[in-house]
């Protein structure tokens, strides 16, 4: 089977309280639909859990104004570790999760108005794009990007955002880094490549500093049976100018506090091991045939980029549509290019969880 990539699936977010985050994620951004809920151990992830087998607790989330969701991940072994220096901009990793607005003035106002932290002001990107700057109670920072693209369904949320439209990720050569993000990955288009200081990074920490900023998107829509609901992404790659950057999750376990991973939903998983392969980005944890996660299953890998930085892709397998009347979907014996029913895609939304 070819390799297909839907869209990004989700953004792993590693917090101290899974719950009470997640609530904040559905009152800022309306990502109230669970697709599954799971308390297990991670045995596949040693090579980066300090070689011993943790235990955790795991919700899936998304919107069904589309987009991608939110993996809230808490270790339940270990205590959640933060960093022990101030995260810069530029810092190695994924430093920012891009979360699309309908109406950008409206949800500046709506976060506004509900007393979020916000970074700056409105300002454009170089692109002309109206964006700002939040941070949530954890100290994980969002960027709010106006989209005019790739709504599935109006849910009249007041914050009129949708889930993850991709990413801000700080690397130490944006040239190395497009062998696996743009050639890899397919994000081929470059929206725009520039060098300086940025009046849209004036109020992040270090954001006063020269950047080299590149913003990267695909062409053709995104195939698959999850892409019309995760729509169009953009990945913007920052590399610090003046200054050393350092890891973000460095002397640090995954799943400790930030973001821990960006997830790709693919299809034809062993085509993509192949390029990732030849491209110099070998499978560092590879699940291997259907993994389950209780109310979901699939075929996870991890590969990291020049930097080390996590990026998972998963082949779904199993999910739910359902919950409530046991109804589940076989992925494994539909089209891999075709998107699933609008309908089916819609009923997803009968899992969402009210506050």
């Amino acid at each position: 089977m070819k390799k297909i990539i839907s869209g990004i699936q989700q953004m792993g977010v590693g917090v101290p309280d899974v719950q009470k985050i997640w609530k904040w994620y559905r009152e800022m951004f309306g990502t109230d639909v669970r697709i599954f809920e799971e308390a297990a151990e991670a045995p596949l992830m040693t090579r980066y859990t300090g070689d011993k087998v943790q235990s955790r607790t795991a919700t899936l989330a998304v919107s069904m104004e589309g987009g991608g969701g939110f993996e809230i991940w808490q270790y339940t072994s270990r205590p959640t570790e933060k960093a022990t220096f101030d995260i810069l901009l530029g810092d190695l990793g994924l430093y920012s999760c891009r979360i699309k607005s309908k109406d950008i003035k409206a949800t500046f106002e709506y976060h506004k108005s509900k007393g979020v932290k916000i970074l700056g002001e409105l300002a454009k990107t170089p692109a002309g794009e109206f964006n700002y700057f939040i941070e949530d109670p954890n100290g994980n920072i969002f960027n709010i990007v106006e989209e005019k693209r790739g709504w599935f369904k109006d849910t009249k949320h007041p914050a009129k955002t949708g889930g993850v439209a991709g990413c801000l990720i700080g690397v130490s050569d944006i040239d190395k880094a497009l062998k696996l993000y743009k050639d890899v990955l397919e994000y081929e288009t470059i929206e725009y490549d520039e060098t300086g200081t940025f009046d849209c990074f004036a109020g992040l920490p270090g954001g006063d500093k020269q950047y080299r900023r590149v913003l990267l998107t695909h062409k053709s829509e995104r195939k698959g049976p999850f892409a019309k609901i995760f729509g169009p992404t953009r990945i913007e790659l920052v590399q610090a100018i003046d200054r050393e950057p350092r890891k973000i999750f460095e002397n640090r376990f995954w799943g400790d506090w930030g973001f821990i991973h960006l997830c790709f939903d693919i299809q034809g998983m062993a085509q993509l091991k192949a390029e990732c392969e030849a491209a110099g980005f070998p499978f560092t944890v590879d699940s291997g045939d259907t993994f389950d996660m209780g109310e979901a299953g699939g075929h996870f890998s991890y590969i990291e980029d020049p930097d080390g930085t996590w990026i998972e892709f998963v082949e779904t397998h199993k999910v739910p549509i359902m919950k409530k009347l046991g109804w589940y979907i076989n992925l494994k014996k539909r089209n891999p290019e075709k998107s699933l029913p609008i309908w089916m895609l819609k009923a997803m939304g009968m899992n969402r969880v009210k506050d």
